[in-house]
């Protein structure tokens, strides 16, 4: 039975020091602004953030990052013309980064949401990416084994839930969604609107239910 929470900040209560937590988005498309900023005033500290990128401007993740609450970020894009943020914290020694190329990122997370102990990737053999990690030959090609990512937290962004969870997205705002909501232990979803349980077709839902656990309405300009 998912709850459906009356403001932000009963959405995100919770969420401790050292948590990690997963945000999808796709640049601005998809980001759950509004449970950032509850974030942001909640206040934990020491966090790990999983995203795809590392902020925009000022706002956001960036926001996050800029207030000292990320200690860490795995991430595929790290940098960009508006990531001042994260480039100045990183090259000040404040935060760590973890580089993960993009389909590797996703498919971690899907496997941490599907239950799977890792996967061999040949994305990464022979570059830096590949230290530490082990290398295994498959029919003549050489593989990296990469893990899966959980977390303590998923902050999503969806187009429309039903009251028991089940959610649509808004074109490119599925984006990270779907597998973020299987892979952690609360998952959050902003939404802009919910409808009656049987409103939605079932053919259009791209998130069920089971994987959410809270839900909240929020206002947002869209971004496709």
């Amino acid at each position: 039975m998912i709850e459906l929470c009356p403001d932000t900040d009963a959405a995100v209560r919770g969420i401790t020091d050292g948590a990690t937590v997963l945000i999808g988005g796709f640049g601005r498309a998809g980001m759950p602004f509004a449970l950032i900023d509850a974030v942001l005033q909640a206040g934990p500290r020491e966090l790990t953030v999983v995203n795809n990128n590392a902020g925009n401007g000022t706002t956001g993740l960036a926001a996050l990052l800029a207030a000292g609450q990320v200690r860490k970020m795995i991430c595929s894009f790290p940098r960009q013309s508006d990531s001042f943020v994260f480039d100045e914290l990183y090259r000040a020694g404040k935060v760590e980064l973890e580089l993960v190329p993009q389909g590797t990122l996703a498919e971690r997370i899907r496997a941490g949401g599907a239950g799977i102990g890792g996967f061999y990737t040949p994305t990464g053999v022979g570059t830096p990416l590949a230290a530490g990690k082990e290398v295994r030959r498959i029919d003549g090609r050489d593989y990296l084994l990469e893990h899966p990512i959980r977390a303590d937290v998923a902050l999503i962004r969806a187009h429309v839930a039903d009251e028991t969870g089940n959610l649509v997205y808004r074109k490119t705002a599925r984006n990270f969604g779907p597998i973020m909501a299987a892979a952690a232990t609360l998952t959050v979803a902003e939404v802009d609107r919910v409808v009656p349980t049987g409103r939605l077709d079932p053919e259009h839902v791209v998130t069920p239910g089971i994987f959410v656990d809270r839900v909240v309405v929020t206002e947002q300009e869209a971004v496709a």
